[in-house]
């Protein structure tokens, strides 16, 4: 608790009061990026803005089912595991498959939600919790010919 107490210390003599209007900013560009999101999936943009439900909705757009808001308070387990889990299948489910997209939404996620949510060119593709990865497309599997 005191090396946070140091950290505050530090940033505050760096910024003095404009750190407060930073973290304000940061805050309001992080709602309008989540309610952005949220709309582009289909969703009620004001759940961004919730404290429970927008975890709810949050896990409706990946598919999973509410019960699985449980998991994420299971020490260790919900923190380490299930939430770059989760942000993965958002990337899914935007149609970001790539590693470095699964990277970047787990170093980066604030301005990775940000980029889903602001870009013209990212369409919600669909739920992608309990689809199986090599039914692509039109569902039907295609052996190599290799």
């Amino acid at each position: 608790m005191a090396v946070l107490h140091h950290i505050y210390n530090f940033l505050y003599y760096q910024f003095g009061d404009s750190l407060f209007y930073i973290i304000g900013f940061m805050a309001v560009l992080s709602v309008v990026a989540q309610w952005r999101l949220y709309e582009k999936a289909g969703q009620p943009g004001i759940a961004a803005i919730v404290p429970i439900w927008n975890f709810i909705v949050f896990l409706r757009i990946v598919g999973r089912p509410s019960s699985h808001l449980w998991l994420f308070l299971i020490p260790i387990y919900g923190q380490f595991y299930m939430i770059p889990k989760v942000w993965i299948e958002l990337c899914q489910s935007f149609g970001k498959r790539t590693l470095l997209d699964h990277v970047l939404v787990i170093l980066l996620n604030g301005l990775y939600i940000f980029n889903l949510g602001m870009s013209y060119d990212t369409t919600y593709v669909g739920p992608v919790y309990g689809t199986r990865p090599d039914l692509e497309g039109d569902g039907q599997h295609r052996p190599s010919l290799a």
